[in-house]
């Protein structure tokens, strides 16, 4: 059971969304619409009800979707600068001809593809869209020891990876064992983090704690420990948070999640949901995650 679902982006221009990721990277739309006043309540998001929406899928039919809606813009919002989900990552099939694509579009090159010393396993690169939003690009060329990863089935293909950037890392991560049934992966890793370091204007060469977490040998949440310069995050009154607002999640065992829920589960409709129950938590920093009845 590979539990990873969706990623909602908010975004100020819905139809240049769909185009850039038509365009270069062979998404394509598989629901529209406006977003339902009792699905918006699920996020705490009121405001966001009525809100276009379109949920797109990479053009391999992998089941995980990124979902966009349209609302104003945040002028605060800097991409990295706050606590919440801050980057999404999808596998291609090869970093340098994804590389060679995003040279001439809208997604700054934020990142070159770059491996990194010991974990042959992954080749990333990083982009940043006209949203703020962050994007890994990662070519994988096999498994990690303890851990399965996914081949791109498609030059660009499916998300594999959520990023939650957490005010206390340690906490986050016992949060989401207890309230999301997630196991522990890798705890508490060092590492050169260049993203973090140049949003923050760090020494590069300072280490950065970061863990992941799993389900069997599937990875595919990284929590990563912000510097104390982070903030929470800016929005609109009533609105999802700009940039990656939600993260959802297949669970295995849905009524064994202790909750709380915003609002009580219930059944959904549409390629993300599929007509099984679905509700909303947050986490300590306030950060949306949607789980769906596997």
């Amino acid at each position: 059971m590979k539990l990873l679902r969706a990623a909602t982006l908010t975004v100020s221009d819905l139809e240049r969304s769909v185009g850039n990721y038509s365009k270069y990277f062979d998404y394509a739309v598989v629901e529209q619409g406006e977003v339902p006043a009792d699905l918006a309540a699920s996020w705490d998001a009121p405001a966001s009800a009525g809100q276009p929406y379109v949920v797109m899928q990479p053009s391999s039919g992998a089941e995980v979707f990124i979902r966009f809606i349209q609302q104003p813009a945040v002028e605060a919002y800097k991409a990295l600068r706050s606590y919440g989900w801050n980057a999404i990552e999808i596998c291609v099939q090869d970093v340098m001809a994804a590389n060679a694509r995003m040279e001439n579009s809208p997604f700054e090159i934020i990142g070159p593809p770059r491996k990194i010393e010991g974990l042959d396993s992954i080749h990333p690169m990083q982009v940043k869209g006209p949203d703020e939003e962050i994007v890994y690009l990662t070519q994988i060329n096999g498994d990690l020891p303890a851990f399965d990863l996914p081949r791109a089935a498609s030059p660009i293909d499916k998300l594999f990876i959520l990023v939650i950037g957490c005010s206390d890392l340690t906490a986050s991560f016992d949060w989401m064992v207890k309230h999301c049934g997630l196991a522990p992966g890798r705890e508490n890793m060092e590492i050169v983090y260049t993203m973090i370091a140049k949003a923050y204007g760090l020494p590069m060469e300072q280490l950065h704690k970061i863990s992941t977490l799993i389900h069997d040998r599937d990875v595919f949440l990284e929590l990563d420990q912000y510097p104390d310069a982070a903030v929470a995050r800016p929005r609109h009154d009533g609105m999802l948070v700009p940039g990656c607002a939600i993260g959802t999640l297949f669970h295995p065992d849905f009524d064994a999640l202790p909750g709380p829920w915003i609002t009580p589960p219930t059944r959904r409709e549409g390629p993300i949901y599929k007509g099984r129950r679905v509700a909303t938590q947050k986490d300590l920093d306030g950060t949306l995650i949607e789980i769906v009845e596997a």
